[in-house]
């Protein structure tokens, strides 16, 4: 199923995609796709659900961030031995864990916005999982049962916020607009295999990320399990899980930065797509 939030922004209403295409209206089932819906019994009861019998939504509205009201916005850096070595970085023992500020959340056509000063502005197309059941000190093999669904993440990044101005890398990533998430969530039902799944990055046509998630270092139960001992999940959570390599910081000869005027569009098999316009802050 692919729960998506439609309509302007600060006024999303929540949504379903049908078998045809179509956005159906949840309004009658729900007041949003947030944590709350995720943890009750109004998820399954959608399950079941002829979603025929629900109001079409008539043109093509915005689409917001897939998930509402986002607690917690973590992100594991690092999770592709390839991408550790095009960023000159060892691969981590342990998961690399940041945060991106939930200021930085947009929907997943938004414009993203270079900050004033930038000169690094990076892409990273991501997996997110969202988190559909409260998870503290969680087993590995129980992980999966705190799992949602999944969504497309551009973990946006401006590189020498992040890496050349001491501190920790939160500034770099946080930053308004660099977290596009969607086009939907897509339940857990749906895809049986996370770790199998090809994701793509493209600026102005150009294809600069090619992969897929089964090159990830720390799978998807492991990180689940890992920051449930540092911190309780909570349902509507979400977790952006590392970029495989193709970043603008290890093109070679030169890295290769966005500018204003170009446009990001990327996807993950399954998830749908994403496309973002540049613009300056």
């Amino acid at each position: 199923m692919k729960l998506l939030r439609y309509g302007p922004i600060g006024a999303e209403k929540p949504g379903v995609l049908d078998s045809d295409g179509h956005i159906r209206d949840l309004s009658g089932l729900t007041s949003d796709i947030d944590g709350a819906f995720l943890s009750s019994p109004a998820l399954q009861k959608l399950h079941s659900l002829d979603l025929s019998t629900l109001p079409v939504v008539p043109g093509t509205p915005r689409l917001g961030a897939c998930v509402g009201h986002i607690g917690k916005f973590i992100c594991i850096g690092l999770n592709y031995a390839d991408h550790a070595a095009e960023s000159n970085m060892p691969i981590p023992a342990e998961p690399v864990v940041f945060n991106k500020w939930t200021s930085a959340i947009v929907g997943p056509n938004d414009d993203v916005r270079i900050p004033r000063g930038s000169v690094k502005t990076d892409w990273e197309v991501e997996l997110g999982v969202v988190i559909g059941k409260t998870a503290s000190y969680v087993e590995e093999h129980q992980a999966m049962e705190h799992v949602a669904g999944y969504c497309v993440v551009n973990d946006v990044s401006e590189r020498s916020y992040q890496i050349e101005r001491g501190g920790t890398w939160d500034k770099g990533k946080g930053c308004d607009t660099f977290g596009p998430t969607g086009p939907w969530l897509v339940t857990k039902d749906e895809i049986p295999d996370p770790h199998q799944l090809k994701l793509w990055l493209e600026v102005d046509g150009h294809r600069y990320q090619n992969g897929s998630t089964s090159t990830m270092i720390f799978k998807v139960p492991e990180i689940i399990a890992y920051l449930s001992q540092f911190m309780t999940l909570h349902p509507g959570d979400v977790i952006s899980t590392g970029t495989p390599p193709g970043v603008g910081m290890g093109v070679k000869p030169e890295p290769v930065y966005l500018r204003a005027g170009q446009t990001m569009r990327l996807g993950i098999e399954g998830l749908g797509e994403q496309q973002q316009h540049v613009i300056a802050a």
